[in-house]
């Protein structure tokens, strides 16, 4: 019997293959301007905004972001550093510790996810294209009494446009991604610098510090620390295919850089814009917005409002092109490798995004709750698990190559592909966080399930994987590609 083929073609192509670890281009601003996207989308405006309004005052909200972004700084610079080292995309690092065939599993529940998400999130921009184009041309307001599968004409004209646009973007592959994300990051923060600097002047340098009756004294500690850790468990996904940009980043040094001034200093940053814009607009008229967009709908010079409208659609897409669509791609990629590139996994990741018709989605509590919020508690455990397998069970000692070999004999053909001890660690640890995220009787501990599920997994998978084994480094130059 003939040896299987290597790289074997059902676990290999260009785009999975490790990146050489020289002429990489990514460097700490690449990182950093990745991170300035991720953390002022609306959807964390809203979480942080939400924040004030239960109750937490000004210097509240400043510590739960101080101590969340402490938590995700040491996190995902662990994640970074793996794809650093490695040059291996978040599929393939799942083959280490699960197996070349279990790693899929990890890979499906983290792409499971980003797909709804990116539907989600590009209806969400469609919404604010809408109110743009209503605002100047009010005849197209007809357009949103006609609906269709649940989505009126004019939304269908701008989540299409806002699809396509995406589309295009990563048809030119990871290299435009970096490229667009190194111009929206600093757009952003500018419009929203500028935004909060706009409402502090309408507040005449004022704002509120608090709602009238703020929390006190252990509801307070409570809150504090609950939101600091659902902060943690929003990025709990992106925790664990941070890998798939930071393969491409040359050293070390520049993950550290970019992501403390991504992690800790934009966190902090994105912390005091949201104390003005609600304080600020709380001041002025004693209403809580929910997030930037409700600021913009403020504004009456056109020319502004504009500007800051396609600021937050150029915000929106350049979140989904980082969050929600480079981990399904890869995902695709990793199920499909002899027929699907980067470039044709993204179109098959959008036309799934569209036809899940995700505004209906959106607007059903029992998947955002149940279907979303079960599938990201169980992520926590596939973190804890594959960052303890790297780092302290083997000691950051890989044979890359045999990533991609199905030799019976391979490190990591395990028992038909799949390292079962790894499961018997992870089904008890997702099981116990899926009944905490989602069990009535366990409500007061739902916002710690993935840090649950995430340290039990570890543990657990001390304890069973094999003790005094020998673990042998081979880099995977040999079979590497040049970075984007």
């Amino acid at each position: 019997m003939s040896a299987p083929a290597f790289p074997h073609p059902r676990l290999y192509n260009d785009d999975l293959a490790p990146v050489e670890s020289e002429g990489r281009h990514w460097n700490a601003y690449n990182v950093f301007t990745m991170w300035a996207n991720d953390v002022h989308s609306l959807g964390n405006y809203t979480f942080a905004i939400g924040l004030f309004a239960l109750g937490l005052g000004a210097w509240q909200i400043l510590l739960t972001f101080a101590i969340g972004a402490a938590i995700l700084f040491a996190l995902l610079t662990l994640s970074g550093f793996l794809g650093e080292q490695t040059g291996l995309p978040f599929p393939v690092v799942s083959r280490i510790a699960f197996g070349i065939r279990g790693g899929r599993v990890s890979a499906i529940c983290r792409g499971g996810i980003a797909i709804v998400w990116f539907g989600i999130q590009t209806y969400l921009a469609a919404n604010v294209l809408n109110a743009l184009l209503v605002s100047f041309v009010p005849s197209l307001s007809g357009l949103e009494e006609i609906s269709f599968l649940g989505l009126s004409v004019l939304g269908w004209c701008s989540f299409i446009a806002l699809w396509a646009v995406q589309i295009i973007i990563v048809s030119y592959g990871m290299a435009m991604v970096r490229h667009y994300i190194a111009f929206a990051g600093p757009v952003i923060l500018i419009t929203m610098l500028t935004m909060a600097g706009w409402v502090l002047v309408r507040a005449h340098f004022t704002i509120a510090w608090s709602i009238n009756q703020p929390l006190a004294g252990v509801p307070m500690w409570e809150m504090i620390f609950a939101g600091a850790c659902l902060w943690v468990v929003i990025y709990g996904t992106f925790a664990l295919n941070v890998c798939d940009f930071t393969r491409c980043v040359g050293t070390k040094r520049a993950v550290v850089l970019g992501n403390f001034a991504g992690i800790l200093v934009n966190m902090m940053l994105f912390a005091l814009i949201v104390v003005v814009l609600a304080g600020a607009q709380f001041h002025i008229n004693g209403d809580i917005i929910k997030s930037p967009a409700d600021i913009v709908r403020t504004i009456n010079d056109p020319v502004w409002r504009i500007a800051a409208s396609l600021a937050l659609i150029v915000l929106t897409i350049a979140v989904n092109l980082v969050a929600n669509f480079v981990a399904p791609s890869y995902m695709l990629c990793d199920l499909f490798p002899r027929w699907l590139t980067f470039r044709r996994a993204g179109m098959v990741t959008a036309i799934i995004g569209l036809v899940i018709l995700p505004w209906n989605l959106y607007n059903s509590p029992l998947v955002i709750n149940y279907f979303l919020g079960g599938l990201g508690a169980i992520l926590g455990p596939f973190f804890g698990l594959i960052m303890v397998d790297y780092w302290l069970v083997r000691r950051q000692r890989l044979n890359i190559p045999d990533l991609y070999s199905e030799a019976t004999d391979g490190t990591y053909y395990y028992r038909n592909g799949f390292n079962y001890r790894a499961f018997y660690a992870l089904v008890p640890a997702a099981l116990i966080s899926l009944a905490i995220a989602l069990a009535p009787v366990f409500h007061s501990m739902a916002d710690f399930s993935w840090i649950f599920g995430a340290v039990i997994a570890a543990v657990l998978h001390l304890i069973l994987v094999p003790k005094n084994q020998a673990y042998q480094h081979v880099d995977g130059e040999a079979i590497a590609r040049p970075s984007q």
